[in-house]
């Protein structure tokens, strides 16, 4: 009943970087983001976890990406964080450290570094634990008394 619906995903595109044409500098976007072409400079969506860069097979980038949501079948060098969701196509070829929360790769995809999974759910107990600690100024102590230290003084 439920096992045969699956979210369709959208991938409306806002910005299109055409074939043959290269780009020199940084590139923030928001909404869809298809790059044919090569970019050379990082890649950042904006707030928006909507937001999604398609990588075709015939582009390239050489910089970091910081995405929501990624679909790569060229040629990446540089860190890719995808806070979201990350697709590796069969011709996706990435030199550098991919991070991730939910990851596809298909058969023949290529990751020259890590795969290091991440969540967004560990960093606000850290934060908590943070406030806890605010009151001190060491966060952990360098002696505390046992029972038997107490009753000998």
């Amino acid at each position: 009943m439920f096992w045969g619906k699956k979210k369709k995903k959208v991938t409306r595109i806002d910005s299109l970087i055409g074939q043959g044409t290269e780009i020199h500098g940084h590139v923030v976007f928001s909404g869809g983001l298809h790059v044919d072409g090569t970019v050379k400079g990082n890649i950042t969506a904006k707030d928006d976890s909507n937001s999604i860069l398609t990588l075709s097979e015939q582009g390239s980038i050489k910089g970091e990406v910081r995405v929501p949501n990624a679909i790569l079948n060229g040629v990446i060098i540089g860190d890719v964080y995808a806070a979201e969701h990350i697709e590796l196509a069969l011709n996706a070829r990435v030199t550098g450290n991919v991070y991730y929360n939910l990851i596809e790769m298909a058969m023949g995809a290529e990751v020259n570094g890590s795969l290091v999974h991440h969540t967004d759910k560990k960093q606000p107990l850290a934060i908590k634990h943070d406030k806890e600690k605010k009151g001190s100024s060491m966060a952990m102590p360098t002696h505390t008394q046992t029972e038997t230290e107490t009753k000998e003084e």
